[in-house]
């Protein structure tokens, strides 16, 4: 679930109007409040630099007399309660500065980011909690409205990763409890929020993904908090975050294999191998764990795991069960076998063929939900792509033999599949290449390499693959 999703959800509880009595006055609203309401927002200052400085300059004396009272007053809460209640406000104001991202640099001129960063190791956890939130606030991509604004949002995540965001966030991150039904909802508020923050400074800094995986244990805490058997939103959550921290780094993808990631990620997926998800929420926690799984068999030593770990036997019974996994445990073997002959042994040992061919000659199992024409047709593409594999990785032997036999049984029927799909993408791409050659150039802004990607979308690649099996290998 995206967290703009959340948010969403949250901003409607306060965006639904009070109810309405028979005479048309708010019936649980008191006139006078409403009429302090409207005051307050008549004053309220307009955001610029001189408004920032007085926040700041705030901030800045609520903590010293918060500091001042707890060295003074160690052992006594009720002496320094008033002081923290007074910073927790002044943390509240200075959220006012995300509509006002073109501020971030004046922000991090005055030097208030080392101080604010400090109280995520606050004693007091409400206080560190509302400092996850003011970063998750500041690091909103979607404060970004003028065409400079992220050039504002970059200068403010410099300095938050150069002032050791990152570490501070994760520390953090590991005393805060989300995990059992005795858990603070604001702590588990909290990790989201956490784990928010740390999507918004990637999506601002993509170095970020690599950074927080060097410095930190966020990796062991997210493999953590997948192996959980419950679901929650925080669990989808961390799903998503892998998932991003693991699709565009190579070096991710060992340090998670190297943590026996992948072993993490196949007993979190084995939980669906005979059941579907409860929700939308919930499938798409499934879908993010098979990302997480399919950018972990990219390196060469995790497909190594995956083979150990007894991956492909999981994926066969995944489809064999028939479940909302199906197609994604399709893809799962089509990464690990690729380029890797003992996973294609393996899936040939463990009686996968049948499976397989079932899937190409278009036995796939559909749902309300999966009954669409382009899922169909990314099946077909991914399993096509799957039995090349094995005729890439098995070269010889009664392997081979077993493989070959599959296309002379039914009277060559899977011959016959082959030549079909060869005519329709063969048909598609000659379609799609006859429409971007009757495309002038200077209408649409498209150079070859993108004319190229038109027509592997339309099939090229499939096409390729399909000829390679046909003429090449059989």
């Amino acid at each position: 679930m995206s967290k703009r999703k959340q948010r969403d959800d949250d901003n409607d509880v306060f965006s639904r109007p009070p109810p309405v009595s028979s005479n048309g006055v708010h019936s649980n609203m008191d006139l006078s409040l409403l009429e302090a309401l409207e005051k307050s927002q008549s004053a309220v200052e307009v955001l610029d630099q001189r408004t920032l400085k007085k926040l700041v300059l705030s901030f800045e004396r609520r903590l010293k007399d918060n500091i001042e009272a707890r060295l003074k007053y160690p052992n006594q809460p009720d002496r320094f309660a008033d002081s923290e209640l007074e910073l927790h406000e002044d943390l509240q104001r200075l959220k006012i500065l995300a509509g006002g991202p073109e501020l971030y640099p004046d922000l991090v001129n005055l030097n208030a980011i080392p101080s604010i960063l400090n109280l995520l190791a606050h004693d007091n956890t409400d206080i560190a909690i509302d400092v996850v939130q003011l970063l998750q606030d500041l690091t909103d991509p979607d404060n970004d409205e003028e065409e400079d604004s992220h050039e504002h949002a970059r200068v403010l995540v410099d300095a938050l990763v150069e002032n050791n965001v990152l570490e501070l966030l994760v520390q953090n991150l590991h005393r805060l409890s989300d995990t059992d039904a005795a858990a603070d909802p604001d702590e588990a508020a909290a990790v989201y929020s956490t784990l928010a923050t740390v999507e918004n400074l990637i999506e601002v800094k993509p170095a970020v993904a690599e950074l927080v995986c060097e410095r930190t244990k966020l990796l062991k805490w997210l493999l953590g908090r997948i192996k959980l058997r419950e679901f929650d939103s925080n669990k989808q959550y961390a799903s998503e975050i892998l998932a991003i921290l693991l699709q565009s780094s190579t070096a991710n993808q060992r340090r998670v294999g190297q943590m026996n990631g992948v072993d993490v990620v196949l007993q979190a997926v084995a939980m669906y191998k005979s059941k579907d998800p409860k929700s939308s929420d919930e499938e798409e926690m499934l879908e993010n764990l098979f990302d997480c799984l399919c950018c972990l068999l990219m390196p060469l030593e995790n497909k190594e795991r995956f083979l150990k770990a007894e991956g492909v036997e999981l994926m066969i019974i995944i489809m064999k069960q028939k479940k909302s996994a199906y197609g994604s445990a399709i893809r799962a073997l089509d990464f690990a076998m690729t380029k890797y002959p003992p996973a294609c042994e393996r899936f040939v040992d463990v009686l996968g063929l049948k499976t397989a061919f079932a899937a190409f000659m278009g036995k796939i199992p559909m749902s309300k939900k999966n009954k669409k024409e382009r899922y169909q047709e990314e099946l077909e593409e991914r399993i096509v792509s799957l039995i090349a594999s094995l005729f890439g990785g098995i070269l010889r032997g009664s392997r081979r033999e077993r493989l070959l036999s599959k296309f002379v049984e039914n009277e060559c029927e899977k011959i016959d599949r082959l030549m079909e799909l060869y005519m329709r993408y063969s048909d598609r791409v000659k379609t799609e290449t006859e429409r971007l050659d009757s495309i002038e150039l200077d209408d649409l802004e498209m150079d070859e390499d993108e004319k190229y990607n038109r027509r592997l979308e339309s099939g090229l690649y499939t096409l390729q693959v399909v000829k390679e099996n046909n003429g090449g290998y059989i």
